[in-house]
Protein backbone atom coordinates (compact mmCIF):
# COMPACT_ATOMS: atom_id res chain seq x y z
CA UNK A 1 0.00 0.00 0.00
CA UNK A 2 3.15 2.60 0.20
CA UNK A 3 5.51 2.79 -2.46
CA UNK A 4 7.53 5.45 -3.65
CA UNK A 5 5.43 5.60 -6.88
CA UNK A 6 3.24 9.07 -7.80
CA UNK A 7 0.39 9.61 -6.97
CA UNK A 8 -1.87 8.50 -3.73
CA UNK A 9 -0.78 5.82 -1.56
CA UNK A 10 -3.07 4.39 1.60
CA UNK A 11 -0.53 4.71 4.35
CA UNK A 12 -0.20 1.06 5.92
CA UNK A 13 -0.47 3.09 9.66
CA UNK A 14 -3.12 4.63 8.89
CA UNK A 15 -5.14 1.97 6.79
CA UNK A 16 -4.42 -0.96 9.74
CA UNK A 17 -5.72 1.45 12.20
CA UNK A 18 -8.45 2.57 10.55
CA UNK A 19 -9.46 -1.10 9.91
CA UNK A 20 -9.45 -1.62 13.42
CA UNK A 21 -11.10 1.12 14.81
CA UNK A 22 -14.11 0.37 12.26
CA UNK A 23 -13.94 -3.36 13.39
CA UNK A 24 -14.67 -2.24 16.83
CA UNK A 25 -17.42 0.03 15.57
CA UNK A 26 -19.47 -3.20 14.27
CA UNK A 27 -18.68 -5.34 17.10
CA UNK A 28 -20.35 -2.57 19.33
CA UNK A 29 -23.50 -1.89 16.95
CA UNK A 30 -24.03 -5.44 16.82
CA UNK A 31 -23.59 -5.68 20.37
CA UNK A 32 -26.07 -3.11 20.69
CA UNK A 33 -28.94 -5.02 18.71
CA UNK A 34 -28.85 -7.41 22.15
CA UNK A 35 -28.97 -4.60 24.77
CA UNK A 36 -31.56 -2.46 22.93
CA UNK A 37 -35.06 -3.39 22.17
CA UNK A 38 -36.01 -3.66 18.38
CA UNK A 39 -39.05 -1.69 17.26
CA UNK A 40 -40.40 0.08 14.26
CA UNK A 41 -42.38 3.15 13.03
CA UNK A 42 -44.44 2.29 10.17
CA UNK A 43 -43.47 3.89 6.72
CA UNK A 44 -45.12 6.08 4.12
CA UNK A 45 -43.95 7.32 0.37
CA UNK A 46 -44.17 11.12 0.34
CA UNK A 47 -43.41 12.28 -3.12
CA UNK A 48 -41.11 9.20 -3.87
CA UNK A 49 -39.75 9.84 -0.18
CA UNK A 50 -40.02 6.91 2.47
CA UNK A 51 -40.38 8.43 5.74
CA UNK A 52 -41.45 7.59 9.02
CA UNK A 53 -45.26 7.86 10.25
CA UNK A 54 -45.00 9.54 14.19
CA UNK A 55 -47.21 7.90 16.34
CA UNK A 56 -47.05 4.56 14.80
CA UNK A 57 -43.62 3.07 16.80
CA UNK A 58 -44.62 -0.40 17.97
CA UNK A 59 -41.57 -2.71 19.81
CA UNK A 60 -40.82 -6.01 17.89
CA UNK A 61 -39.99 -9.28 19.68
CA UNK A 62 -37.10 -10.26 17.24
CA UNK A 63 -34.05 -9.11 18.51
CA UNK A 64 -30.25 -9.41 18.20
CA UNK A 65 -28.02 -9.70 15.68
CA UNK A 66 -26.63 -13.08 14.48
CA UNK A 67 -23.36 -12.40 15.46
CA UNK A 68 -21.70 -14.43 11.87
CA UNK A 69 -23.46 -11.51 10.13
CA UNK A 70 -21.52 -8.50 12.13
CA UNK A 71 -18.41 -9.39 10.30
CA UNK A 72 -20.30 -10.20 6.52
CA UNK A 73 -21.88 -7.16 6.88
CA UNK A 74 -19.28 -5.12 4.95
CA UNK A 75 -19.97 -7.48 1.96
CA UNK A 76 -23.41 -7.04 2.71
CA UNK A 77 -23.80 -3.55 2.05
CA UNK A 78 -23.04 -4.33 -1.78
CA UNK A 79 -26.76 -5.19 -2.40
CA UNK A 80 -28.00 -3.38 0.46
CA UNK A 81 -30.17 0.02 0.28
CA UNK A 82 -27.00 1.64 0.39
CA UNK A 83 -25.22 -0.27 -2.61
CA UNK A 84 -25.62 2.30 -5.54
CA UNK A 85 -24.24 4.98 -3.34
CA UNK A 86 -21.26 2.76 -2.27
CA UNK A 87 -20.13 1.44 -5.57
CA UNK A 88 -20.39 5.14 -6.95
CA UNK A 89 -18.00 6.64 -4.12
CA UNK A 90 -15.62 3.48 -4.41
CA UNK A 91 -15.57 4.14 -8.56
CA UNK A 92 -14.57 7.90 -7.89
CA UNK A 93 -12.57 7.44 -5.14
CA UNK A 94 -10.09 4.87 -7.57
CA UNK A 95 -10.55 7.33 -10.77
CA UNK A 96 -9.36 10.06 -8.47
CA UNK A 97 -6.19 7.62 -7.49
CA UNK A 98 -5.71 6.52 -11.08
CA UNK A 99 -5.53 10.40 -12.57
CA UNK A 100 -3.75 11.91 -9.96
CA UNK A 101 -0.86 9.67 -10.02
CA UNK A 102 -0.97 10.18 -14.18
CA UNK A 103 -0.61 14.03 -13.39
CA UNK A 104 1.58 13.52 -10.63
CA UNK A 105 4.41 11.80 -13.04
CA UNK A 106 3.56 14.53 -15.66
CA UNK A 107 4.86 17.29 -13.51
CA UNK A 108 2.13 19.80 -13.27
CA UNK A 109 1.67 19.60 -9.52
CA UNK A 110 4.74 20.58 -9.33
CA UNK A 111 4.46 23.21 -12.02
CA UNK A 112 1.43 24.56 -10.40
CA UNK A 113 2.56 24.46 -7.13
CA UNK A 114 5.89 26.21 -7.92
CA UNK A 115 3.54 29.33 -9.35
CA UNK A 116 1.77 28.93 -6.33
CA UNK A 117 4.33 29.66 -3.97
CA UNK A 118 6.23 32.19 -5.86
CA UNK A 119 3.10 33.88 -5.69
CA UNK A 120 1.60 33.78 -2.35
CA UNK A 121 4.76 32.38 -0.13
CA UNK A 122 5.31 36.36 1.39
CA UNK A 123 1.34 36.66 2.35
CA UNK A 124 0.52 32.98 3.01
CA UNK A 125 -1.69 33.25 5.56
CA UNK A 126 -3.69 35.39 3.00
CA UNK A 127 -3.53 32.23 0.94
CA UNK A 128 -4.69 30.33 3.87
CA UNK A 129 -8.01 32.49 4.60
CA UNK A 130 -8.82 32.49 0.54
CA UNK A 131 -8.59 28.63 0.53
CA UNK A 132 -10.96 28.47 3.54
CA UNK A 133 -13.27 30.48 1.96
CA UNK A 134 -13.33 28.52 -1.71
CA UNK A 135 -14.28 25.34 0.21
CA UNK A 136 -16.28 26.42 2.74
CA UNK A 137 -18.90 28.56 0.51
CA UNK A 138 -18.72 25.22 -1.81
CA UNK A 139 -20.14 23.03 0.84
CA UNK A 140 -22.10 25.47 2.45
CA UNK A 141 -23.72 26.66 -1.14
CA UNK A 142 -24.00 23.85 -3.11
CA UNK A 143 -23.58 21.01 -0.42
CA UNK A 144 -20.56 19.69 -1.64
CA UNK A 145 -18.56 17.51 0.53
CA UNK A 146 -17.49 13.67 -1.35
CA UNK A 147 -16.94 15.52 -4.13
CA UNK A 148 -14.29 18.14 -3.28
CA UNK A 149 -11.88 14.72 -2.19
CA UNK A 150 -10.30 14.97 -5.45
CA UNK A 151 -8.81 18.61 -4.63
CA UNK A 152 -7.35 17.31 -1.27
CA UNK A 153 -4.44 15.48 -2.14
CA UNK A 154 -3.02 18.76 -4.09
CA UNK A 155 -4.34 21.16 -1.28
CA UNK A 156 -1.87 19.27 1.06
CA UNK A 157 1.09 19.33 -1.30
CA UNK A 158 0.84 22.86 -1.31
CA UNK A 159 0.88 23.32 2.50
CA UNK A 160 4.02 20.90 2.24
CA UNK A 161 5.52 23.92 -0.32
CA UNK A 162 4.04 26.40 2.02
CA UNK A 163 6.08 25.03 4.83
CA UNK A 164 3.02 23.69 6.46
CA UNK A 165 2.00 19.77 7.57
CA UNK A 166 -0.54 17.49 5.83
CA UNK A 167 -3.03 18.49 9.09
CA UNK A 168 -3.08 21.80 7.56
CA UNK A 169 -3.71 20.44 4.25
CA UNK A 170 -6.53 18.55 5.30
CA UNK A 171 -7.68 21.87 7.24
CA UNK A 172 -7.65 24.28 4.17
CA UNK A 173 -9.53 21.55 2.41
CA UNK A 174 -11.84 18.71 4.30
CA UNK A 175 -12.22 20.74 7.58
CA UNK A 176 -13.35 24.19 5.65
CA UNK A 177 -15.51 21.80 3.12
CA UNK A 178 -16.81 20.41 6.28
CA UNK A 179 -17.74 23.32 7.53
CA UNK A 180 -19.49 24.99 5.07
CA UNK A 181 -21.40 21.91 4.41
CA UNK A 182 -22.50 22.20 8.05
CA UNK A 183 -22.92 26.06 8.09
CA UNK A 184 -25.11 25.78 5.61
CA UNK A 185 -27.07 28.70 3.59
CA UNK A 186 -28.57 27.09 0.38
CA UNK A 187 -27.08 23.43 1.17
CA UNK A 188 -29.86 21.43 -0.67
CA UNK A 189 -29.06 18.08 0.59
CA UNK A 190 -29.35 19.00 4.23
CA UNK A 191 -31.19 22.36 4.48
CA UNK A 192 -33.16 21.95 1.72
CA UNK A 193 -34.19 18.55 2.18
CA UNK A 194 -34.78 19.65 6.12
CA UNK A 195 -37.27 22.56 5.28
CA UNK A 196 -38.79 20.39 2.73
CA UNK A 197 -39.95 17.75 4.65
CA UNK A 198 -40.94 20.43 8.02
CA UNK A 199 -42.96 22.36 5.55
CA UNK A 200 -40.93 25.19 5.36
CA UNK A 201 -40.23 27.72 1.97
CA UNK A 202 -37.07 26.93 0.34
CA UNK A 203 -34.01 28.09 1.77
CA UNK A 204 -35.83 30.55 3.54
CA UNK A 205 -34.17 32.24 6.84
CA UNK A 206 -30.62 32.69 5.13
CA UNK A 207 -30.19 35.92 7.16
CA UNK A 208 -29.68 34.30 10.34
CA UNK A 209 -27.33 31.66 8.64
CA UNK A 210 -25.32 34.23 6.74
CA UNK A 211 -24.16 34.98 10.31
CA UNK A 212 -23.69 31.41 11.40
CA UNK A 213 -21.39 30.64 8.16
CA UNK A 214 -19.22 34.48 9.06
CA UNK A 215 -18.56 32.82 13.02
CA UNK A 216 -17.93 29.08 12.06
CA UNK A 217 -15.15 30.78 8.88
CA UNK A 218 -13.64 33.06 11.73
CA UNK A 219 -13.47 30.15 14.36
CA UNK A 220 -12.01 27.83 11.87
CA UNK A 221 -9.32 30.57 9.93
CA UNK A 222 -8.15 31.09 14.05
CA UNK A 223 -7.78 27.57 14.62
CA UNK A 224 -5.62 26.99 11.50
CA UNK A 225 -3.86 30.35 11.71
CA UNK A 226 -2.69 29.27 15.41
CA UNK A 227 -1.48 26.03 14.31
CA UNK A 228 0.41 27.07 11.28
CA UNK A 229 2.38 29.73 13.32
CA UNK A 230 3.27 27.04 16.11
CA UNK A 231 4.83 24.88 13.33
CA UNK A 232 6.35 27.66 11.38
CA UNK A 233 8.37 28.20 15.00
CA UNK A 234 8.98 25.08 15.48
CA UNK A 235 8.31 22.74 13.01
CA UNK A 236 8.49 19.36 15.74
CA UNK A 237 5.33 20.48 17.19
CA UNK A 238 3.60 18.69 14.32
CA UNK A 239 1.21 16.03 15.17
CA UNK A 240 2.50 14.12 12.38
CA UNK A 241 5.90 15.65 12.17
CA UNK A 242 7.64 11.90 11.65
CA UNK A 243 4.94 10.85 9.06
CA UNK A 244 5.74 13.76 6.84
CA UNK A 245 9.41 13.19 6.51
CA UNK A 246 8.85 10.99 3.56
CA UNK A 247 5.90 13.04 2.58
CA UNK A 248 8.62 15.80 2.08
CA UNK A 249 11.40 14.09 0.50
CA UNK A 250 8.95 12.80 -1.85
CA UNK A 251 7.46 16.57 -3.11
CA UNK A 252 10.91 17.90 -2.37
CA UNK A 253 11.88 19.16 -5.66
CA UNK A 254 8.55 21.05 -5.74
CA UNK A 255 9.79 24.31 -6.31
CA UNK A 256 13.13 23.13 -8.60
CA UNK A 257 10.27 23.33 -11.88
CA UNK A 258 13.36 23.97 -13.76
CA UNK A 259 14.67 20.54 -13.59
CA UNK A 260 11.34 19.03 -15.27
CA UNK A 261 12.54 17.66 -19.33
CA UNK A 262 9.23 18.65 -20.21
CA UNK A 263 8.38 22.09 -18.60
CA UNK A 264 7.60 24.20 -22.50
CA UNK A 265 4.05 21.69 -22.05
CA UNK A 266 3.34 21.89 -18.84
CA UNK A 267 1.57 25.60 -19.06
CA UNK A 268 -0.59 23.79 -21.91
CA UNK A 269 -0.84 21.32 -19.62
CA UNK A 270 -2.30 23.31 -16.87
CA UNK A 271 -4.84 25.04 -19.36
CA UNK A 272 -5.94 21.59 -20.06
CA UNK A 273 -7.11 20.25 -16.51
CA UNK A 274 -7.69 23.68 -15.73
CA UNK A 275 -10.64 23.63 -18.21
CA UNK A 276 -11.91 20.15 -16.90
CA UNK A 277 -12.21 21.66 -13.08
CA UNK A 278 -14.19 25.06 -14.92
CA UNK A 279 -16.36 21.90 -16.20
CA UNK A 280 -16.91 20.23 -13.26
CA UNK A 281 -17.47 23.52 -10.84
CA UNK A 282 -20.27 24.86 -13.22
CA UNK A 283 -21.92 20.85 -13.49
CA UNK A 284 -21.89 21.72 -9.83
CA UNK A 285 -23.79 25.01 -9.95
CA UNK A 286 -26.17 24.39 -12.61
CA UNK A 287 -26.66 20.86 -10.37
CA UNK A 288 -27.68 23.19 -7.77
CA UNK A 289 -30.93 24.73 -9.99
CA UNK A 290 -31.43 21.22 -11.62
CA UNK A 291 -31.64 18.37 -9.03
CA UNK A 292 -32.45 15.38 -11.76
CA UNK A 293 -28.38 16.47 -12.75
CA UNK A 294 -26.97 16.87 -8.99
CA UNK A 295 -28.51 12.96 -8.53
CA UNK A 296 -25.88 12.01 -10.67
CA UNK A 297 -22.94 14.57 -10.07
CA UNK A 298 -20.39 12.07 -8.74
CA UNK A 299 -20.19 9.78 -12.09
CA UNK A 300 -20.37 13.31 -13.92
CA UNK A 301 -17.40 14.42 -12.22
CA UNK A 302 -15.57 11.55 -12.10
CA UNK A 303 -15.77 11.09 -15.76
CA UNK A 304 -14.65 14.86 -16.41
CA UNK A 305 -11.92 14.79 -14.04
CA UNK A 306 -10.45 11.27 -15.36
CA UNK A 307 -10.89 12.86 -19.09
CA UNK A 308 -9.60 16.09 -18.27
CA UNK A 309 -6.69 14.35 -16.61
CA UNK A 310 -5.58 11.68 -19.09
CA UNK A 311 -5.74 14.60 -22.21
CA UNK A 312 -3.46 17.10 -19.80
CA UNK A 313 -0.91 14.09 -18.81
CA UNK A 314 -1.49 13.45 -22.89
CA UNK A 315 -0.54 17.22 -23.48
CA UNK A 316 2.71 16.78 -21.48
CA UNK A 317 4.89 14.85 -23.29
CA UNK A 318 6.32 13.54 -20.16
CA UNK A 319 7.32 10.20 -21.87
CA UNK A 320 5.62 7.80 -19.44
CA UNK A 321 2.99 4.83 -19.81
CA UNK A 322 -0.10 6.18 -19.19
CA UNK A 323 -2.34 3.37 -18.59
CA UNK A 324 0.41 2.04 -16.84
CA UNK A 325 0.46 4.64 -14.05
CA UNK A 326 -3.09 5.09 -14.00
CA UNK A 327 -3.52 1.28 -12.83
CA UNK A 328 -0.73 2.01 -10.38
CA UNK A 329 -2.31 5.09 -8.97
CA UNK A 330 -6.04 2.90 -8.99
CA UNK A 331 -3.96 0.33 -7.33
CA UNK A 332 -2.31 2.39 -4.93
CA UNK A 333 -6.16 3.61 -3.23
CA UNK A 334 -8.04 0.03 -3.78
CA UNK A 335 -7.74 -0.51 -0.15
CA UNK A 336 -9.91 2.04 0.70
CA UNK A 337 -12.95 0.14 -0.68
CA UNK A 338 -12.54 -2.16 2.32
CA UNK A 339 -12.54 1.49 4.56
CA UNK A 340 -15.98 2.70 2.67
CA UNK A 341 -17.31 -1.39 3.21
CA UNK A 342 -16.42 -1.16 6.75
CA UNK A 343 -17.70 2.10 7.49
CA UNK A 344 -21.58 1.72 5.87
CA UNK A 345 -21.63 -1.69 7.93
CA UNK A 346 -21.98 0.19 10.81
CA UNK A 347 -25.47 1.92 10.02
CA UNK A 348 -26.52 -1.45 8.35
CA UNK A 349 -25.65 -3.62 11.65
CA UNK A 350 -28.18 -1.38 13.45
CA UNK A 351 -30.56 -0.99 10.95
CA UNK A 352 -30.85 -4.71 10.31
CA UNK A 353 -30.95 -5.04 14.19
CA UNK A 354 -34.16 -3.44 14.75
CA UNK A 355 -32.87 -0.48 16.87
CA UNK A 356 -32.35 2.69 15.06
CA UNK A 357 -35.90 3.22 15.70
CA UNK A 358 -36.15 2.45 19.04
CA UNK A 359 -33.60 4.84 19.75
CA UNK A 360 -35.70 7.59 17.87
CA UNK A 361 -38.66 7.20 20.06
CA UNK A 362 -36.91 6.96 22.99
CA UNK A 363 -35.41 9.95 22.06
CA UNK A 364 -38.61 11.98 20.93
CA UNK A 365 -40.22 10.84 24.28
CA UNK A 366 -37.85 12.81 26.33
CA UNK A 367 -38.09 16.14 23.66
CA UNK A 368 -41.56 16.06 24.22
CA UNK A 369 -41.48 16.29 27.51
CA UNK A 370 -38.97 19.25 28.02
CA UNK A 371 -39.16 22.96 27.59
CA UNK A 372 -37.84 24.89 24.37
CA UNK A 373 -34.50 25.56 25.71
CA UNK A 374 -34.00 22.24 26.61
CA UNK A 375 -35.53 20.49 23.54
CA UNK A 376 -33.52 22.20 21.24
CA UNK A 377 -30.89 21.32 22.98
CA UNK A 378 -31.99 17.38 23.37
CA UNK A 379 -32.50 17.91 19.12
CA UNK A 380 -29.56 19.01 18.58
CA UNK A 381 -27.85 15.74 20.11
CA UNK A 382 -30.51 13.69 18.88
CA UNK A 383 -29.27 14.27 15.66
CA UNK A 384 -25.86 14.75 16.30
CA UNK A 385 -26.24 10.90 17.60
CA UNK A 386 -27.79 9.40 14.46
CA UNK A 387 -25.21 11.28 12.19
CA UNK A 388 -22.90 8.30 13.80
CA UNK A 389 -24.63 6.04 12.13
CA UNK A 390 -26.38 7.55 8.66
CA UNK A 391 -23.73 10.02 7.24
CA UNK A 392 -25.93 11.03 4.27
CA UNK A 393 -27.61 14.55 5.22
CA UNK A 394 -30.88 14.06 2.97
CA UNK A 395 -31.14 10.16 4.54
CA UNK A 396 -31.28 11.47 7.44
CA UNK A 397 -33.96 14.50 6.50
CA UNK A 398 -36.21 12.16 5.50
CA UNK A 399 -35.74 9.89 8.70
CA UNK A 400 -35.79 12.34 11.78
CA UNK A 401 -37.54 15.34 10.44
CA UNK A 402 -41.01 14.26 10.33
CA UNK A 403 -40.36 13.47 13.97
CA UNK A 404 -38.70 16.48 14.90
CA UNK A 405 -41.06 19.18 13.13
CA UNK A 406 -44.32 18.12 15.16
CA UNK A 407 -42.08 17.96 18.41
CA UNK A 408 -40.77 21.16 18.31
CA UNK A 409 -44.03 22.80 17.20
CA UNK A 410 -45.55 20.45 20.69
CA UNK A 411 -43.00 22.17 22.36
CA UNK A 412 -43.19 25.81 21.28
CA UNK A 413 -40.39 25.92 19.16
CA UNK A 414 -40.45 27.59 15.39
CA UNK A 415 -39.65 24.43 12.60
CA UNK A 416 -36.61 27.14 11.53
CA UNK A 417 -34.86 26.83 14.60
CA UNK A 418 -35.46 22.67 14.54
CA UNK A 419 -33.95 22.58 10.65
CA UNK A 420 -30.75 24.58 12.22
CA UNK A 421 -30.49 22.22 15.14
CA UNK A 422 -30.58 19.41 12.36
CA UNK A 423 -28.01 21.05 10.46
CA UNK A 424 -25.74 21.84 13.10
CA UNK A 425 -26.28 18.00 13.60
CA UNK A 426 -25.57 16.73 10.45
CA UNK A 427 -22.86 18.85 9.70
CA UNK A 428 -19.55 19.25 11.50
CA UNK A 429 -19.56 15.47 13.57
CA UNK A 430 -18.51 14.64 9.29
CA UNK A 431 -15.14 15.45 10.51
CA UNK A 432 -14.96 13.46 13.60
CA UNK A 433 -16.86 10.11 13.01
CA UNK A 434 -15.08 7.09 11.80
CA UNK A 435 -18.08 5.90 10.33
CA UNK A 436 -18.25 8.38 7.93
CA UNK A 437 -16.59 7.11 4.64
CA UNK A 438 -15.68 10.16 3.25
CA UNK A 439 -13.38 11.07 6.14
CA UNK A 440 -11.69 7.83 6.38
CA UNK A 441 -10.75 7.44 3.06
CA UNK A 442 -9.33 11.31 2.68
CA UNK A 443 -7.17 10.46 5.89
CA UNK A 444 -6.11 7.41 4.05
CA UNK A 445 -4.87 9.58 1.20
CA UNK A 446 -2.75 10.85 3.37
CA UNK A 447 0.17 9.95 6.67
CA UNK A 448 -2.61 11.22 8.93
CA UNK A 449 -3.99 8.09 11.07
CA UNK A 450 -7.21 8.80 12.46
CA UNK A 451 -6.31 9.24 15.98
CA UNK A 452 -3.69 11.24 15.53
CA UNK A 453 -6.53 13.63 13.40
CA UNK A 454 -9.20 13.19 16.43
CA UNK A 455 -6.61 14.82 18.37
CA UNK A 456 -5.86 17.51 16.07
CA UNK A 457 -9.73 18.23 15.57
CA UNK A 458 -11.31 17.21 18.98
CA UNK A 459 -10.34 20.67 20.41
CA UNK A 460 -11.85 22.50 17.46
CA UNK A 461 -14.84 20.36 17.79
CA UNK A 462 -15.75 20.58 21.88
CA UNK A 463 -15.21 24.80 20.88
CA UNK A 464 -17.94 24.15 17.61
CA UNK A 465 -20.01 22.15 19.75
CA UNK A 466 -20.20 24.46 22.69
CA UNK A 467 -20.67 27.88 19.96
CA UNK A 468 -23.50 25.32 18.12
CA UNK A 469 -25.46 24.82 21.47
CA UNK A 470 -25.20 28.81 21.86
CA UNK A 471 -26.20 29.78 18.59
CA UNK A 472 -29.38 27.82 18.74
CA UNK A 473 -30.46 28.94 22.45
CA UNK A 474 -29.88 32.82 20.88
CA UNK A 475 -32.33 31.60 17.59
CA UNK A 476 -35.21 30.23 20.50
CA UNK A 477 -34.84 33.71 22.20
CA UNK A 478 -35.44 35.57 18.87
CA UNK A 479 -38.01 33.57 17.81
CA UNK A 480 -36.08 32.73 15.02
Amino acid sequence: MENNNAGLQISKKSFFSSVFILLLLMIGAGILTYLIPSGAFERTIVDGKEIIVPGTFRFLEDGGYAVWRWFTAPIEVLWGPDAVTVIMIIAFICIIGGTFAVLDKSGMLQYIMNGLVKKYESYKHKLLGILILFFMLFGSIFGIFEELVALVPIVIILSYALGWDSLTGLGMSLLATGFGFASATLNPFTLGVAQEVAGLPAFSGVGFRIVVFVIMYCILYGFLYKYTKKIENDPSKSLVYEEDIKQREKYANITAIETLPNEQYLGRTVKIFGASLVVVISYIVVGFFVPALSSVSMPVMALCFLIGGLMAAKASKYGGNIIKDFINGVGGIAPSALLILMAMSVKLIITNGGIMDTVLYYASETVSKMGPYGAIVMIYLLVLGMNFFISSGSAKAFLLMPLIAPLAELVGLTSQVAVQAFCFGDGFSNLLYPTNAILMITLGLTVVSYPKWFRFTIPLQALTFVVNIGLLLVAVMIGY
